[in-house]
């Protein structure tokens, strides 16, 4: 093949996971927009809530990357019967451990909150609305689950379609149950409760899909008793993976903390700047996604030569696409800053924020691209190591010495965050380069 066929199939794969990701940050940059007329307080409920949400959304994630990565290479094995009993699994451990996390949910959520270092108003503002979000996070598991199997197989335009209906069907909602129509809206309550039924469709929508491409295995017994071997090697796959992503969410929760206690503006400048940096970012995950898939594939079918030619691939079209993306971002913001808020120091705060992180995307995008192909290689664990050196010895105490020892404020903190990537892009690099990373599974 040559090397124009390796970029166009990358793509080809990649176009419906980036857009199905695009209409997701469009949805939470709407949202975002809705609950600002809200109010600050509203918007900061929203963003601590958010941050202890990534911790569940890490754990439901890894259980997808490695269905993801047990997938795919089963289709490069060509192997039918194996597939169908790797999705069995998957569901199962999914289930369960949304069943688990909306449990803590409704124990634990105010705790959660103030742990986080909210202020007395955000706790209780965001109590009710963190409970209704994540009690039934059986559902928000599931989308990341099913849409994982779909993407292994090659498929990702089945995703996009449920994610299109999911999507248009959660803003409309969210337009009425916060504001009203011919009633009296919700407020933040109204936010909350559009998220779950969107949740619910998209579920509906995504198993419909895989019953239609036929991978819904039948009431079998043999496909659905739990096989011990394949249950471990699914949970080992994912345990890494899940700790890569907890390390990185658990030392946001501090360095988060940090800036909660710099003052409600300031916090209120970060969670609005992340709605413009998610763009990017969900486009990388876009890529990602046909990156784990053909990393996957062509090591399952032998095919090495290939797995390198698409890694290269991958990581420099992520690196470009990232940045370029964040560029026309930035450049927007300058007056879409004022959607969100009239406060004048912090949409000039954000803009500066929005450059830090421009300059950081290069590295970025390498991450991202690198993180997919060692996991879909098989080796998890080097990406969890990176990530707990880089988060906590670089990230965590950058923001601490940059943005409150030496009182650089928000900016320091941002600084720090880039700093990390660009010392992480060096280290994955590295290891990429030795092809130390395809293993069995």
């Amino acid at each position: 093949m040559k090397k124009t066929s390796f970029v166009v199939t990358f793509l080809v794969l990649a176009w419906p996971a980036i857009v199905e990701n695009f209409l997701q940050s469009m949805v939470g940059f709407v949202d975002s927009l809705f609950i600002s007329k809200l109010g600050l307080i509203e918007v900061a409920a929203v963003g601590v809530t958010n941050a202890i949400l990534q911790i569940y959304f890490a754990v439901f994630m890894s259980v997808a990357t490695a269905t993801a990565v047990f997938i795919s290479r089963s289709i490069g094995e060509q192997d039918k019967e194996k597939s169908k009993v790797i999705v069995s699994h998957a569901l199962i451990l999914t289930s369960c451990i949304g069943i688990i996390f909306g449990f803590l949910s409704f124990f634990f959520a105010s705790d959660l909150l103030s742990l986080m270092g909210a202020s007395a108003a955000v706790v209780d503002v965001g109590s009710s609305y963190f409970r209704i979000i994540s009690i039934p996070s059986i559902f928000i598991a599931l989308v990341f689950t099913m849409g994982a199997i779909l993407r292994g197989t090659g498929d990702t335009k089945t995703p996009l379609h449920a994610g299109l209906w999911m999507n248009l069907i959660h803003i409309v909602l969210d337009y009425i149950l916060i504001f009203g129509l011919f009633f009296e809206g919700f407020g933040l309550t109204g936010a909350a409760i559009a998220t779950v039924l969107s949740r619910m469709i998209g579920v509906g929508l995504l198993l419909r899909g895989m019953n239609r491409k036929n991978l819904l295995p039948p009431l079998d017994l043999r496909l659905w008793s739990i096989q011990t071997d394949l249950f471990l090697r699914i949970v080992r796959i994912g345990i890494p993976a899940m700790l890569e992503r907890l390390f990185m969410r658990s030392g946001q929760i501090l360095y988060f903390g940090m800036i909660i206690r710099m003052g409600t503006d300031i916090y209120a400048a970060h969670t609005l700047t992340g709605n413009f940096t998610l763009f990017s970012t969900i486009v990388g995950s876009g890529l990602a996604v046909a990156t784990t898939t053909l990393i996957g594939q062509n090591t399952g079918s032998g095919k090495l030569d290939h797995v390198k030619r698409y890694g290269n691939i991958a990581i420099s079209l992520t690196s470009i696409i990232m940045t370029g993306v964040l560029l026309i971002v930035w450049l927007c913001s300058f007056g879409a800053a004022e959607w969100f808020t009239t406060n004048s120091e912090v949409i000039h705060l954000m803009i500066a924020v929005l450059l830090i992180d421009l300059i950081a995307q290069p590295a970025t995008g390498i991450v991202t691209s690198l993180t997919a192909i060692l996991q879909a290689g098989g080796d998890t664990k080097y990406p969890m190591y990176v990530t707990w050196i880089g988060i906590w010895a670089i990230r965590t105490l950058g923001v601490y010495l940059f943005g409150v020892y030496w009182g650089w404020g928000l900016i320091g903190a941002w600084s720090a965050i880039a700093l990390d990537n660009y010392i992480r892009a060096g280290i994955l690099y590295w290891r990429y380069r030795s092809f130390k990373w395809i293993k069995p599974i």
